[in-house]
């Protein structure tokens, strides 16, 4: 069984396919098998504006949903400002029902201003536009005829059915790593999840300021959830696993040089000793992220470095 040490393990559903098309093959094997394996969780991120060929993640986890496998899934994260927060709540609270109450709602401001006009949103005011869309969604997901009156968005009465399955609603993890997003995690949130493009040393000073921020608010830290999404090459052949690493960073973030400072990768002891310190800084929940051979990752990982940790 893919668990270990009271740590919760999900693993990110096949998404990206940089040298091909989309294979739904893959990703239903990869779901179904990864309930075998007794994984937590399933993981989508946002990826809109992108070259490479990449599935949109509320329909992925619609579709992975579909396949009943009884494992809670989330996203990590949406990038809920680019979308309406009245569709958006009905979204979530449909996939909530969908999960029979097992999803998590992982969610982030993120993107560059610059590609805010694309969507047609003004990138000014961002962080207010981003926190009354949350606002919306909670009145929404927790009232019969909510009122709510902000500078962007407005309700009088609007009724939506059905509510999330999980009350008062599903947990809202925040995602980013800059003070003020640690901040509005713990005023406005139910988790944390530290970004897979953080190394471990990076995710070791947040999770330090984040447990600061959360003693000074008055929040118990035994209910509020920290995870971390990781980078994953599990290859004995180094050189190997770092020429591909870079390929695919350069492909993704357009910076090879980042892919062997936020990436766990090597063989498994190596795999099991990147983990463990990433476990020692404060995560409690890894979302594990192969980025390439996500069935043979899928498998070695249950196998090989997970029963070790």
């Amino acid at each position: 069984m893919a668990r270990g040490n009271g740590v919760k393990w999900g693993i990110a559903i096949p998404q990206i396919f940089p040298e091909s098309q989309v294979d739904m093959d893959l990703i239903r094997e990869f779901v179904l098998r990864a309930r075998a394996l007794a994984y937590d969780s399933l993981w989508v991120q946002e990826h809109i504006e992108e070259r490479q060929p990449n599935v949109e993640p509320l329909a992925l986890l619609g579709y992975a949903a579909a396949l009943n496998t009884g494992l809670h899934m989330g996203t990590s994260v949406l990038l809920s400002v680019f979308r309406n927060p009245v569709h958006l709540a009905k979204s979530f609270a449909t996939l909530d029902r969908m999960l029979g109450g097992r999803l998590i709602v992982g969610i982030g401001l993120g993107a560059e201003p610059s590609l805010y006009p694309a969507f047609g949103i003004p990138p000014n005011r961002r962080v207010r536009r981003f926190t009354e869309g949350l606002e919306v969604m909670k009145a929404l997901w927790t009232e019969q005829t909510p009122s709510y009156s902000g500078d962007f968005w407005r309700l009088d009465g609007t009724v939506m059915e059905p509510k999330p399955v999980q009350k008062p609603h599903p947990p809202v993890w925040f995602g980013g790593r800059h003070t003020q997003v640690l901040r509005r995690a713990v005023r406005l949130g139910d988790g944390w999840i530290g970004a897979g493009a953080s190394s471990t040393d990076v995710f070791r000073e947040n999770v330090a300021e984040l447990r600061t921020i959360l003693e000074q608010e008055g929040r118990d830290p035994a209910t509020f959830p920290i995870a971390k999404r990781i980078y994953m090459a599990l290859d004995s052949d180094k050189a190997r696993a770092e020429r591909r690493l870079k390929e695919w960073f350069q492909q993704r973030y357009a910076n090879a040089e980042m892919a062997t400072r936020v990436t766990v990768w090597g063989g498994p002891q190596e795999c099991v000793d990147g983990i463990a310190a990433v476990i020692q800084a404060g995560a409690q929940h890894l979302q594990i992220n192969p980025v390439f051979d996500h069935m043979e990752h899928l498998e070695a990982l249950a196998r090989d470095v997970i029963p070790h940790l």
